[in-house]
């Protein structure tokens, strides 16, 4: 008699081991949701933080790549130092001294966007539980880059011009933060700028108290009127700590995928190695292009002729502002960059607000995820660069339609 094998009903196979906690914690971009839900071509979309691609210097960028994989194809493709290209570091710390920060090239490394060296900052400075000090609101990609690290994220008071160093001051003595991170200058989301007075008085307070302060600077050079503001970086409070973070994203083309850091060095050591785990270096032939454009051609020259393009848009924008969003609204009105913010009166919730608004094919950033604190539901970020003037007025058309209803 032949034994059939053991046909017993087959196990259920065991679940695989769960996420780390910090990934079920923390969400996704709102941002690149929206952009997900209004991609269709009809929608005249102010969510995103996207550059005009009408501006870019495409054949300039072009060129620069021809030359390096023609001239230059074994360094183009090959591996490269961890810290960047010399070449590119030698001009990135030229352009830094020319405006007022005496920057050597071994004072920089070179990441893959400013967006990298945030998070690097954060392998290097953060253990679990450490604070970690904003503005309010805050840029929504770097609240996501402290609650991957585990850090306990908290707002510092403020008023239209920034942080308030008193209460900054206060936050430090309570709470022993590891940073302050801020975009002083034309700010995401806000637009705002801190006024030099302001900046003074934070470094103080970091160098009184002991604080690194994160300086984000991705849209400085976007400037349509005003004076420039000094860097956080330059005050001799400041000097041994604080990270001054760039890039070319805004200014030469998102898809380079360019940044950069300058940091004391015991820090940007700790934030190579961290670059070694993550990535082993920016990619080469990215580096050697930008590099050549910035030797043959004129980048000052061509963030100006962005700024006029943008400065018209922005405007466009301020004008048709008042017939589309309801009676007792506010809003800024930037001295430059991408962003410009708004809050509406109560009971208005942007959040609830937003599907009413796509269906008319427009959309915005609802304020609320760029809070760590208690958001406000009344704002919104509006992005003014993407769209012509044209398109402008006829995105704010109908974006009073959905807000108004009418």
């Amino acid at each position: 008699m032949t034994v059939a094998p053991e046909t017993a009903r087959p196990r259920e196979a065991a679940a695989p081991p769960p996420l780390a906690a910090r990934a079920r914690t923390v969400g996704g971009s709102p941002v690149r949701d929206i952009l997900a839900v209004t991609a269709r071509p009809e929608v005249i979309n102010f969510a995103g933080g996207l550059p005009a691609p009408d501006v870019f210097d495409q054949a300039g960028v072009a060129a620069a790549f021809r030359y390096v994989l023609d001239e230059l194809p074994a360094q183009a493709l090959q591996y490269a130092t961890t810290e960047g290209e010399p070449a590119l570091r030698d001009l990135l710390a030229a352009r830094h001294t020319a405006r007022g920060l005496a920057t050597d090239a071994d004072d920089l490394l070179v990441t893959t966007g400013s967006q990298q060296a945030l998070s690097l900052l954060a392998s290097a400075l953060l253990d679990p539980g450490d604070t970690v000090l904003v503005e309010e609101p805050c840029y929504l990609a770097a609240l996501q880059v402290f609650g991957l690290a585990g850090a306990r994220v908290l707002a510092v008071p403020g008023d239209a011009d920034g942080p308030d160093p008193d209460a900054l001051a206060d936050l430090v003595v309570r709470e022993r933060p590891k940073l302050l991170y801020t975009v002083p200058t034309f700010q995401n989301p806000t637009g705002r700028t801190l006024p030099a007075g302001r900046r003074a008085a934070l470094a103080a307070v970091a160098a009184r108290h002991g604080l690194w302060i994160v300086e984000d600077d991705p849209y400085g050079e976007l400037r349509y009127e005003g004076e420039r503001v000094p860097w956080i970086a330059t005050h001799d409070d400041a000097r041994d700590r604080t990270v001054l973070l760039g890039s070319f994203s805004k200014v030469m083309a998102p898809g380079l995928r360019l940044g950069w850091l300058r940091a004391p060095a015991e820090l940007r050591r700790a934030c190579a190695v961290a670059k070694q785990a993550a990535d082993l270096h920016t990619p080469t032939v990215n580096q050697l292009a930008a590099a050549r454009y910035l030797t043959e051609y004129d980048l000052d020259a061509h963030v100006a002729r962005v700024a006029g393009v943008y400065r018209e848009r922005r405007d466009a924008m301020l004008a048709a502002l008042p017939g589309a969003l309801p009676e007792g609204s506010t809003w800024n009105r930037p001295e430059g960059g991408m962003f410009l913010w708004a809050r509406l009166p109560e009971p208005y919730d942007t959040t609830a607000l937003l599907p009413r608004v796509v269906a008319e094919d427009v959309a915005y950033v609802p304020g609320a995820p760029f809070y760590a604190g208690t958001p406000d539901p009344g704002t919104l970020r509006l992005c003014f660069v993407t769209q012509t003037p044209q398109e402008i007025t006829e995105g704010l058309r109908r974006l009073g339609r959905g807000l108004l209803g009418g």
